[in-house]
Formats: C-alpha cells, sequence, structure tokens
C-alpha cells in the first residue's frame, strides 16, 4: 500500500529539532514533521535579518518555520549557529522550558557545498576551506548532539537522525574530494556510535540520505525548476532522470518517526530509495527513484534500465 503520510497514526505529540532547517532536505524534513502534527525547532543561520556564508538570503528559517504551521503542525525558528555551542546551548534550554523534553534531533548541518574542489588533491585544497567543510559536516553534529542529548535521553524512545550523503554502502568509494569524503562519512559513523550509546537507554540513532537531490540551489545551478527539471535529462548529469525533490526525504523521515519499531534500524545508514519501499512513499509527483540502487547497479558490472528505479 502506498502511503505518505507517517505510520501508526500522527506525531501530534513529539517535539523535534531540525537542525540546518533553511532550505533542502532540512526544510522538507521539517515540513512534513509538521504535517504529521509534531512541534518543530526548525535552525539556520539566514533569517531575514541576516544571510549565512552559502549567500541565499530568499531561503530562511522564518519561511521554513511557517511552512512547518501551515503543513499542520507547530513551526517556531530560532537563528542558529550550530559551531557555537553557547547558541545552541540556549536553543535547548528553550526546548527544555517549553515542553521538558526532546523526541526527534535532527541534525541536518551542513551549507559547504560552496567550498567543494572537485579534480584536486588533498595538498593543493586550501587548508582552510578543508577544515571548513570538517566543522560545518561534522564538528557542528557532535556539538548539536552533545548538548541535545541530555534532553532527548531524558524518556525512552528518542530517536537522533544524521543527514547525510550517501551511506555505509554506497560510500565505501572515493567521494571525489578528501575532506567532503570524512565530512559526509562522519554522520554515518555518528549514527552508529551513537546507536550504540542510545540503545542503553531505549533510543535510537539513524542515519539517511537522499539520493540526487534537486535541492533549491542544485536547481539553480542548472538554470531549471522543480516544474521544469525535466528538461534536463540529457542535458545535465546522467543520474538527472533520478533526481529527487527534497519532499522524498522528507516524507521517508516522518514515516521512520511514526515508526513504533524504529529501533529495528539502529545505527543503521538508510537512503530515501529504501525509506520509501519500508514505508510506502513517494516522492511529490508519485514516483519512487532510487538513484543509489542504480548507482550500485551499475558498479557491479550490470546495465540498469532507468525506468526500473523511477
Amino acid at each position: 500500500m502506498t502511503t505518505n503520510k507517517p505510520l501508526d497514526g500522527s506525531l501530534s505529540n513529539k517535539i523535534a529539532l531540525v537542525a540546518g532547517a533553511t532550505r533542502g532536505a532540512g526544510r522538507a524534513i521539517a515540513v512534513q514533521l509538521g504535517a504529521a502534527g509534531a512541534t518543530v525547532y526548525v535552525t539556520g543561520r539566514t533569517t531575514r535579518e541576516r544571510v549565512s556564508e552559502v549567500g541565499r538570503p530568499t531561503e530562511t528559517i522564518e519561511e521554513t518555520a511557517e511552512l512547518v504551521t501551515a503543513a499542520g503542525g507547530d513551526g517556531i525558528a530560532v537563528p542558529t549557529d550550530h559551531l557555537e555551542a553557547d547558541q545552541v546551548r540556549a536553543l535547548v534550554e528553550r526546548v527544555d522550558r517549553d515542553h521538558g523534553r526532546l523526541d526527534i534531533l535532527v541534525n541536518d548541518i551542513w551549507g559547504g557545498n560552496f567550498l567543494l574542489d572537485f579534480d584536486t588533491k588533498m595538498w593543493d585544497v586550501d587548508l582552510r576551506r578543508g577544515l571548513r567543510m570538517i566543522d560545518l559536516g561534522v564538528r557542528s553534529h557532535i556539538i548539536t548532539s552533545s548538548i541535545a542529548l541530555p534532553l532527548l535521553v531524558r524518556e525512552p524512545g528518542g530517536l537522533v537522525i544524521e543527514v547525510t550523503d550517501g551511506t555505509a554502502e554506497t560510500n565505501q568509494g572515493f567521494r571525489e574530494n578528501f575532506y567532503y569524503d570524512l565530512a559526509k562519512n562522519g554522520p554515518i559513523r555518528m549514527a552508529f556510535t551513537l546507536g550504540e550509546e542510545l540503545k542503553s537507554v531505549g533510543c535510537t540513532a539513524v542515519a539517511v540520505t537522499p539520493g540526487f537531490l534537486r535541492s533549491e540551489e542544485m536547481l539553480d545551478i542548472f538554470g531549471l525548476t522543480e516544474e521544469n527539471w525535466r528538461d534536463g535529462i540529457g542535458k545535465q548529469p546522467p543520474h538527472w532522470a533520478l533526481s529527487e525533490s527534497p519532499v522524498y526525504l522528507g516524507r521517508g523521515v516522518a514515516a521512520l518517526a511514526a515508526d513504533p519499531e524504529l529501533s529495528r534500524w539502529n545505527g543503521q545508514s538508510l537512503d530515501s530509495g529504501r525509506l520509501a519501499r519500508e514505508y510506502g512513499v513517494t516522492d511529490a509527483d508519485g514516483s519512487r527513484p532510487d538513484v543509489w540502487g542504480y548507482m550500485l547497479a551499475e558498479q557491479a558490472g550490470r546495465t540498469p534500465a532507468v525506468e526500473d528505479y523511477r
């Protein structure tokens, strides 16, 4: 059965924090948690008054919070730089004052795509740029979990989701840039190690990844929109035909969060295609793309048909 609603009812009694919800997957996850009825604190560095180093002023945490509320939840925007421990501490203290608990923590902090230098060796990459990627993709997640987990583990059933690029299976190869490789494999390992620690208190950690994500930034790079993205098939990278909107991962995460048996995923890394198959969700257009499955088939020496993976 296909469903685009979380399993086993709603998340109406859940308190969630989506760290890094300004745009892309983070925004979609926050909105879909809201659609399931959750109260969602959304954080990021770009607000209507201030723009982060990413330089995309039209995507703000206030807008994300409004979308969460419009979807049926309660969206609360809290400007936060997750590399600043004092700001994260103030955020978690606010959640504690407001609700006394935290049920879902989503670490989707990134914003480092503009730092990527492909076709370079590690020693040719400016050290400051490389370490900034590690800060954004790894250190920010560590700071946030360190400060938020004491609240999350106060009650059993808490869920930590590390959002990254790739899974333990798909990331066995080189990710084209030394620092990017570390930044995106780090959260996968975090989910595994946190899962080992959290299971003793009845909580769960999972890493999730989108496939070829049609984020706002990616669409802008290719000069496309969500309405005409198919015009890029055959003109953009070869896997563009299997790309997905941020809604796809958002629906999968919301379904995962509502799963009464979610502990079965503890420590694992799951891609959007697998979440879709497990929980019966689809992308906004009703399709079910699986770019990671397609790429694994290619790596195995097969010649997969695109239509079999959408």
